[in-house]
């Protein structure tokens, strides 16, 4: 029996692949059980990159699976939308380098200094610096809490910054936003898309709610780029229509 399970996890394996959005984007999907997000892959004629990187290594590795069994090349780049650890922490094993904003890098250097035991964990969320849904999934994620490595990026941006992949341009965004303070969103005028991530979601470390004067910046924000599709960390993409409607109904006033 051990040699046809072997088989059967192989060809498994050799079956991953990403779901394709666009002839250029694609993105390996979601997973609620340990929180992990999806992770996107933006095809260039010259080089290529992911947006975020994961939780783990494992994660990392699901993806690089996934894309090499599409006859694809590993990401040249790997752009982390924010600091938190369920987009961060499979940065010690991607492929190439890392490009966040300042304020990501900034918050990675501090994250990186935390022990990683279950006392220290459990202090951390009584000072409110982490949250107990974030610790909650870290140990679905991780058997063994030493696994946890934890790396600042590599390049930093503090302005609009054009990456141009050959075929096609991403134009990086660094902002406020409603769920944290280092968002850095990824508009694609070629593909009509923005890749949001997380950054429209309620602020987790502030009670869960939206900041009102945040919540109608970034709706102003979205209004004001030309784009259709609107693609989420732990969703399936919305319309920018879906997406403003929802937001929308956010607002208190």
């Amino acid at each position: 029996m051990l040699p046809q399970k072997k088989a059967m996890e192989q060809k498994n394996t050799n079956s991953l692949k990403l779901n394709k959005l666009s002839e250029r984007l694609y993105c390996l999907p979601f997973e609620e059980r340990s929180d992990r997000p999806n992770l996107y892959y933006i095809k260039g004629d010259d080089y290529s990159v992911a947006v975020d990187a994961g939780n783990s290594k494992k994660h990392v590795q699901k993806l690089y699976e996934a894309i090499k069994n599409m006859g694809f090349e590993l990401p040249k780049y790997t752009i982390i939308s924010h600091w938190h650890w369920d987009h961060t922490f499979g940065l010690w094993a991607i492929n190439g380098e890392s490009i966040s904003s300042s304020l990501t890098h900034e918050k990675l250097i501090e994250v990186s200094k935390w022990k990683w035991t279950l006392e220290a964990m459990k202090q951390r969320e009584e000072t409110k610096e982490d949250i107990p849904f974030c610790t909650e999934h870290i140990l679905v994620e991780y058997d063994n809490l030493n696994d946890i490595k934890v790396k600042t990026t590599d390049i930093v941006v503090n302005k609009n910054t054009v990456l141009d992949l050959g075929g096609i341009s991403l134009e990086l965004i660094p902002r406020d936003s409603t769920h944290s303070r280092d968002s850095l969103f990824v508009y694609i005028p070629q593909e009509k898309a923005l890749i949001v991530e997380d950054a429209d979601c309620e602020d987790f470390y502030n009670d869960s709610i939206y900041d009102q004067k945040k919540l109608c910046d970034m709706i102003e924000f979205f209004e004001s780029l030309d784009y259709e599709d609107h693609y989420l960390g732990h969703a399936e993409k919305e319309s920018k229509a879906q997406a403003l409607e929802r937001l929308r109904e956010c607002k208190t006033s």
